[in-house]
């Protein structure tokens, strides 16, 4: 069975809850619509360590895998310039994932000079928001709700909670759909319905 595909939706859930598979369930449907239509990965994450080099690496295998049709862009910073770069009326775009997103701009793992990001993480929130309402094809966001377990001891973690809380927030209101993931299994949160040009 196909899912529906939303102009917007942002896939929240726990860590292997299956917030990534649904995306890619998305982007393979979209491309069983059309031989026309296009997918694309923007991915967040780095490999800083090679855990997370073998995590990208076994991701990359298994998405190829599931959706062979989907090519993949990596931005660890500027969604917001990515997205208005790449995104079409025939392209659905999966960003996975937000929460390292945000991890990128709050505790950067290259503290180099010519690596210092501009702007804040606010701004670019902000940025990335507009830029996902202006979009002219679909857009699949994945993201981390972390909020609700214990509260953290460590002022730093306590910050980064709050502040990917306040990020989801403002996702979720830009988007038209939002979507919880728990054991695979997605719960909607939010839908609002598809008017005139935004349908897809």
């Amino acid at each position: 069975m196909s899912l529906s595909i939303a102009r917007t939706e942002l896939i929240l859930g726990g860590q292997k809850s299956g917030k990534s598979r649904r995306a890619e369930l998305l982007a393979r449907d979209w491309l069983a619509q059309s031989p026309q239509h296009r997918a694309l990965m923007l991915a967040t994450a780095q490999a800083w360590d090679g855990e997370m080099q073998e995590r990208i690496q076994r991701h990359q295998q298994d998405r190829a895998v599931r959706v062979p049709g989907m090519s993949t862009l990596e931005e660890p910073r500027y969604l917001a310039q990515a997205l208005q770069a790449h995104s079409r009326p025939d392209t659905l775009i999966v960003v996975d994932c937000l929460t390292l997103w945000l991890t990128h701009w709050l505790m950067p793992a290259d503290t180099a000079p010519e690596a210092a990001p501009l702007g804040t993480w606010q701004e670019q929130a902000t940025a990335f928001c507009t830029a996902l309402t202006q979009a002219p094809g679909p857009v699949v966001l994945v993201g981390n709700e972390i909020g609700l377990g214990v509260i953290p001891l460590g002022r730093e973690v306590r910050a980064f909670v709050d502040a990917l809380g306040l990020l989801n927030q403002q996702v979720a209101q830009a988007c038209q759909r939002v979507t919880l993931m728990a054991a695979g299994l997605p719960l909607t949160l939010k839908e609002m319905p598809c008017h005139g040009s935004n349908a897809v």
